[in-house]
């Protein structure tokens, strides 16, 4: 028997048809995907590779303090912890009108506002390194300001060149983004100057950034015009650009100054990172902000247009502190930054004066931010195994918790935050002078000293 039209194109339909081809009443014998048999869910790869050495070293630590003494933690970069370093008022007034005028309720474009923006270039622009607000990207506090500078400079199997001892969170983001981290090193005998030499022979054709601390943390030392220069002109030479962490910049002592890298390249372009936490004491409000410097064009429309594109990845800084920033930059009394500049200063030098006369420890004495880095002859303390031993026991008997400078790639040393009261701050150096003395050992003389 003949078959009918429908039968015949049922004989025509492909084969890919009667395997499954998603179209509904297909009836053909189906090729299922195969599925999982069994939950495994499983945190992506750069979940795995993000760490945070000072988390790692610290959650590693017993720390039990002494019941009998009360803590001083000198080991936090927050200067709001002890409440003695409150913002100013003019700021808090910014912030309450910004409020109020309920104009920044919504969201703003992912790099800020262009008033708010431009409020910044204003503030930070010089003759010798002019700013634009279309030269500033506002962004969820300077650590976010870091992430997108590295971000947009460096692919996986780049590196890039990062001081030790650093603020670890360079390290934290760029293993998390496969780049490699090359270590160059500070020199304490020289107030933490860059090693040009050593720094130098780190680069090669895949180094896509030199990171710049300055102010440093955790040292606390302010890099001079000259040798600022002189990290310019290699760079320059290796057309190497430079993100510089300027977070701690006007926070320098009386009797130093801190140029910005920016104001003194003549070619190398900078990707400049700050904000409003350190010199405003507002670390909560997650303010900062990215000024590219590229006077040669040698950034070109490529890395603006890759900053406005990761910035948009999240919907920008808050709006409400944008709203308040034309008020905070441009009315904050000098006599409020005058006053805590004095205040870091004091604490520095009590500090540097308490710890020198201690058997087995060397400070080095900061010129500027909120930092003092101290030195451990690890030779005349046996009982210790390295600094965070030194500074594990130091928390179990003198309830003084100092950071182990290992958490900053730089053991035999400790980090102390001068930003205590001043009566805690000479507690604890009267404390950490009693630990010092009960397990300090001085040199032994062998046999043949003892022969001459």
């Amino acid at each position: 028997m003949k078959s009918s039209g429908v039968q015949g194109q049922a004989r025509t339909v492909s084969a890919k048809a009667l395997l499954g081809n998603g179209v509904h009443g297909s009836r053909g014998p189906t090729k299922t995907k195969s599925r999982r048999q069994r939950w495994e869910v499983k945190p992506s790869a750069m979940a795995e590779n993000t760490l945070n050495p000072i988390r790692a070293i610290v959650d590693g630590m017993k720390l039990t303090p002494n019941p009998e003494k009360p803590m001083i933690s000198l080991s936090i970069g927050d200067p709001t912890v002890f409440g003695n370093l409150p913002t100013d008022a003019s700021v808090l007034q910014a912030m309450k009108d910004a409020i109020d005028c309920q104009e920044y309720n919504g969201y703003a474009p992912s790099v800020g506002y262009l008033k708010s923006r431009q409020v910044v270039a204003n503030f930070y622009s010089r003759p010798e390194a002019p700013l634009l607000a279309e030269d500033v990207i506002l962004t969820s506090g300077c650590s976010q300001a870091i992430e997108l500078a590295i971000s947009v400079l460096c692919n996986p199997g780049d590196n890039i060149l990062v001081p030790r001892p650093g603020f670890s969170l360079y390290k934290t983001l760029a293993v998390s983004m496969g780049i490699e981290v090359k270590l160059y090193n500070l020199l304490p005998e020289k107030s933490w100057e860059m090693d040009l030499q050593h720094m130098e022979s780190l680069i090669d054709e895949r180094t896509s950034c030199l990171i710049v601390t300055n102010p440093s943390n955790p040292c606390g030392s302010v890099f001079s015009k000259d040798h600022l220069q002189k990290v310019l002109r290699v760079a320059s030479k290796h057309c190497v650009p430079i993100l510089a962490d300027e977070i701690y910049s006007d926070m320098v002592f009386p009797g130093c100054s801190c140029p910005s890298l920016a104001s003194l390249s003549s070619d190398v372009p900078v990707l400049s990172c700050g904000g409003l936490a350190k010199r405003w004491l507002v670390p909560g409000w997650r303010m900062g902000w990215i000024l590219i410097h590229d006077r040669n064009n040698i950034f070109g429309p490529e890395i603006r247009q890759g900053l406005v594109k990761l910035s948009q990845r999240i919907l920008g800084a808050c709006t409400i502190v944008q709203g308040a920033l034309e008020s905070i930059l441009n009315d904050t009394p000098q006599s409020f930054y005058s006053n805590t500049i004095s205040f870091l200063k004091s604490n520095s030098e009590i500090c540097f004066n308490e710890l020198t006369r201690v058997p087995g420890l060397n400070p080095v004495m900061p010129s500027g931010a909120m930092y003092l880095m101290v030195g451990i002859e690890m030779d005349h303390f046996p009982g210790f195994k390295n600094d965070v031993d030194f500074t594990e026991r130091l928390v179990t008997e003198q309830s003084v918790f100092c950071l182990p400078a290992s958490a900053f790639e730089y053991p035999n040393f400790f980090r102390i935050v001068v930003t205590v009261p001043e009566e805690l701050m000479v507690e604890a150096c009267s404390r950490i002078r009693g630990f010092c003395q009960r397990y300090y050992r001085p040199p032994s003389c062998d046999g043949n000293d003892l022969d001459q």
